[in-house]
């Protein structure tokens, strides 16, 4: 059958019984036009209180991946913002004597003032209480609704207030709260569930099983990491209930109501999952973003972004994500975050003393997608001090120390001094260790690429940490520190040693920048690389040992602004004040 899908409206042409369309077909983008265009997302954060560590390591994994797109060249949007709907900001606002949206700015604001302490580069910051929001909300409400995939019916069941979810009787389980009383609880959060009965509307989700897991076997890598696609396929093996989308307006007041209803409001969860199409343009402009969208999520949302999106989506038409990466969660000394326990951890606070690019950092190089990991203060420190003080500066410190390079420029290269290829009867006095970690710089951006395309972060840090590794050993090895600067051969020899290290640092620098932005420019600064060399294209690794012109060679290196991160004692993290380390002379 010949048949030409037309962007959202893709379903549109057929009437329901003949809907069964390859979702494959629904996943098409035009390569034309979005080619070079990417849309991340992460979730947007619930108001009913303060912003954590885990929110932060979130927007952390999709600002990193945003900055690379931009490196790589891409026209990147990236958005983030505030879930300001539901039972649960109702209740915290009465709770707090506040007004619901005075409330909900409140909260918000500090999500704002987190993101920016912490640079996060967004694009757009989404609040579901805006107007373009709720126009948004509306008129994919009507499109689902025209056709008839929503329907006034009688929900009866478990329903969890605090996670904002409607749950099957094998989702609970008996247990006893603070005061000893029996209760029912949800097995995946802990969360107290109750029962409710009511008249609401329905969305006809037993429908798309079959089209999700077409959708699912024919894309593979439609969530990522596999740990959490094999989580929805399994999830999937059951047949799905008709999802409840609507509560009754005398339980549910702080939402957008139901159009043409206004006894009912729309259920929090489908409100909120319509934001990244609000961000996207939606419902008048959003096929240039749409096509490209991409969501970072954690794993106790996986169920509302890879079955009950997907479905909404399939419903009304739409193009699904290209891909929902997953991650998983941090815990506090081995124990999960938690206001009773009061081991919440605050990210501003921690960045205060860690700083900026450590607490960046650390979340990224310690944060493994498919597996939960712990924060303990100790552990940052000792890993900060580590890899970015003692390790990549100290590196940057030897390279620029006015003692060994008293002329401050990027040196010359001497092709007779490391020859291209080492070999008997060559003078050079490169050994082979050193062609091997230039092999491992060479290689490096292919591997921190594929790494970061995966949102395994970590794996491209260890990569690059290694090479740095490599370098310090490639100087210690020499000791340049030891050459007689009045021999020619000695100075053309001490020369090399640091145009090699300087190109290798360079390189460091320039694929850290998703990471660590901030470090990154002050590095890259020191050796004078303006920001239009900067680029994941200027990626040039060491040009004159293939005898071709390097641009820096010979230019003056940059001021000096100190130390490139200043190392961290554990009593400073009360203190707030991290100590410095004297740079490196020889």
């Amino acid at each position: 059958m010949r048949f030409k899908l037309q962007n959202q409206h893709c379903l549109l042409f057929l009437p329901w019984s003949h809907q069964r369309i390859s979702v494959r077909r629904c996943m098409r983008t035009n390569l034309r036009n979005d080619e070079r265009k990417f849309y991340i997302s992460t979730p947007i954060f619930y108001v009913n209180a303060s912003p954590h560590i885990g929110h932060l390591y979130s927007a952390v994994i999709a600002d990193c991946l945003h900055r690379y797109k931009l490196l790589k060249g891409f026209d990147s949007k990236f958005a983030t913002g505030t879930d300001e709907h539901g039972l649960k900001i109702q209740q915290a606002a009465d709770a707090a004597g506040e007004d619901p949206l005075n409330f909900c700015t409140q909260v918000s604001e500090r999500f704002k003032h987190l993101f920016r302490s912490c640079d996060i580069a967004y694009t757009d910051y989404i609040r579901t209480t805006e107007p373009r929001h709720q126009q948004a909300v509306e008129h994919f409400w009507s499109v689902l609704r025209n056709k008839g995939l929503i329907y006034k019916g009688s929900y009866e069941g478990w329903y969890s207030t605090q996670d904002e979810s409607f749950l099957t009787p094998s989702q609970v389980g008996d247990a006893v709260d603070a005061s000893g009383k029996q209760i029912k609880v949800s097995l995946e959060s802990g969360h107290k569930v109750e029962w409710m009965k009511e008249e609401n509307y329905m969305f006809r989700l037993s429908e798309f099983r079959p089209r999700l897991l077409d959708w699912l076997r024919e894309n593979p890598r439609a969530v990522q990491p596999e740990r959490f696609y094999q989580a929805v396929l399994l999830e999937l093996q059951e047949d799905l209930p008709d999802l409840s989308v609507s509560r009754q307006r005398s339980r549910l007041q702080w939402g957008i109501p139901v159009p043409d209803d206004p006894e009912q409001t729309i259920y929090v969860w489908l409100d909120a999952l319509v934001n990244y199409l609000t961000v996207a343009g939606y419902p008048d402009q959003h096929d240039r973003w749409w096509n490209v969208a991409h969501h970072v999520v954690g794993k106790d949302i996986l169920k509302f972004h890879a079955i009950y999106w997907p479905s909404f989506l399939l419903g009304a038409g739409l193009p699904l994500p290209q891909v929902i990466h997953v991650h998983s969660h941090f815990t506090v000394e081995g124990k999960k975050m938690s206001k009773s326990l009061g081991n919440v951890v605050d990210p501003i606070e921690r960045s205060l003393t860690l700083t900026t690019d450590g607490m960046r950092y650390f979340l990224l190089r310690q944060g493994v997608p498919d597996s939960d990991c712990d924060y303990k203060d100790d552990k940052v420190v000792k890993l900060l001090n580590a890899e970015l003080a003692d390790s990549l500066g100290g590196l940057l410190n030897r390279c620029t120390a006015p003692s060994l390079n008293p002329a401050q420029v990027y040196p010359h290269f001497c092709p007779h001094s490391f020859p291209s290829e080492q070999g008997v009867g060559s003078k050079g006095r490169a050994v082979i260790e050193d062609y091997h970690m230039l092999d491992a710089v060479r290689s490096l951006p292919g591997v921190v690429e594929q790494h970061y395309e995966s949102l395994h972060t970590y794996k491209a840090l260890e990569a690059i940490c290694a090479c740095v590794r490599q370098t310090n050993g490639f100087i210690a090895r020499h000791k340049p520190w030891k050459l007689n600067g009045k021999d020619t051969e000695d100075q053309r020899w001490l020369d090399t040693i640091f145009h090699v290290s300087l190109e290798c640092l360079r390189i460091y620098g320039t694929l850290l920048q998703p990471v660590v932005p901030e470090i990154s420019n002050k590095l890259l600064s020191r050796l004078g690389v303006l920001p239009s060399e900067r680029s994941w294209a200027a990626l040039d690794f060491l040009p004159k040992f293939q005898e071709m012109t390097c641009p820096f060679e010979g230019r003056e290196l940059g001021a000096d602004s100190g130390v490139l991160f200043s190392r961290l004692e554990r009593p400073s993290l009360d203190k707030g004040k991290p100590k410095k380390t004297k740079k490196l002379q020889d």
